[in-house]
């Protein structure tokens, strides 16, 4: 998708999502304590990590979105930063990406007309943060021609964790438009995905011009798009944070890509890699942690004797393990996880029943 010479680009907005739970990630990850505000690596959490990201290829500070019940424990971890922010939208209920990305982009707006939207999750993991800015200067061209941009990684493995984007030619450098969005496959469909050269991994970030994100949204929900805008234009400023009037409780549930990418004709793709994770899984803890010499890594008090392959994560207590192979195992302080490593994308299921059953560890 050809982009046209300009000497100056629109203002570029951050929004960060920390609206999720990350299931998967339990018992360490929580409704009370959700992935994002956890420091998986080193002392600053996942949320930390992705706007200092941010602050790198933009200007303008972010607009952060979160659940009410968080909103004191971002506010928290923003100021620790010393970094300013736009505002914390608080959703009085989560309603997935897309009336979250549609408030921002009305927030947005009202901060800077013309502004451009670097839509990115607060719980992925970003190595390469030059590349990623390469990446970012590149998709910002295309979306200025109109393009709604996605970035698909190119995959490094047959994963069945992630959904994943067709692309027309396989191999082609730059932003291209999307053939078509796949769901998470089998293992036998992922590693023909992985060795096809078209398919990339999802990554469920996007650069995309606000107004044309609330356009596109309006085309595709019109029921969320009125929604979110009546919560927008009768919510409340309040310090640190934005209130939506409760029309966003009346907003459809449904992300981005199932609202507007799957349908729009202006989706684009950036083929990417620059060493990026979702954190979705404990084994995608393990991968990007990095593994000793037998493949293990521990967190926290853990006594291995004769332990390969496994992931071990103490929060509370000594952990003794003896004579294991390819195990995940994290201990908190009212539940513990012992699962296969084949087996880790389960765990959300688990949850789910956790839920079901009203008990308080979920």
């Amino acid at each position: 998708m050809a982009s046209k010479a300009r000497t100056r680009l629109k203002p570029l907005i951050p929004v960060v999502l920390a609206g999720g739970v990350g299931s998967r990630l339990w018992p360490l990850s929580r409704a009370l304590l959700p992935k994002p505000f956890h420091a998986l690596f080193g002392e600053r959490s996942l949320l930390q990590n992705t706007v200092l990201r941010a602050a790198k290829v933009a200007k303008r500070p972010p607009i952060v979105v979160c659940n009410e019940a968080h909103r004191f424990l971002a506010a928290e971890q923003l100021r620790a930063l010393g970094l300013p922010w736009q505002c914390i939208a608080l959703e009085p209920e989560g309603r997935n990406t897309a009336p979250a990305i549609a408030l921002a982009a009305h927030l947005a707006i009202a901060e800077a007309a013309g502004a451009q939207l670097l839509v990115l999750p607060a719980d992925h993991r970003i190595e390469d943060a030059e590349g990623f800015a390469a990446a970012v200067r590149t998709a910002r061209e295309a979306s200025e021609d109109g393009a709604v941009v996605t970035f698909g990684i190119v995959p490094s493995r047959a994963e069945t964790g992630y959904g994943y984007i067709e692309r027309a030619v396989a191999g082609q450098p730059g932003v291209q438009p999307v053939q078509r969005f796949v769901e998470k496959p089998d293992a036998k469909r992922a590693r023909a995905f992985a060795a096809s050269g078209r398919h990339l991994w999802n990554s469920g970030m996007f650069l995309v011009d606000a107004a044309t994100a609330l356009a596109e949204i309006e085309a595709h929900s019109p029921e969320m798009a009125t929604a979110v805008a009546e919560s927008y234009g009768k919510g409340q400023a309040d310090l640190d944070f934005f209130r939506p009037n409760d029309a966003f409780l009346r907003s459809p549930s449904a992300s981005f890509d199932v609202t507007v990418m799957e349908r729009t004709a202006r989706a684009a793709v950036l083929p990417a890699d620059f060493g990026w994770s979702d954190m979705g899984s404990w084994e995608s803890v393990l991968e990007a942690a990095g593994a000793d010499e037998r493949g293990n890594h521990f967190v926290g008090d853990v006594l291995p004797l004769d332990v390969d392959r496994t992931l071990v994560h103490s929060s509370h207590r000594l952990v003794g393990a003896i004579g294991i192979d390819h195990l995940v195992i994290v201990e908190t302080a009212d539940a513990v996880l012992v699962a296969h490593r084949s087996r880790v994308q389960d765990v959300g299921a688990l949850v789910a029943q956790l839920r079901a059953a009203g008990r308080p560890q979920c």
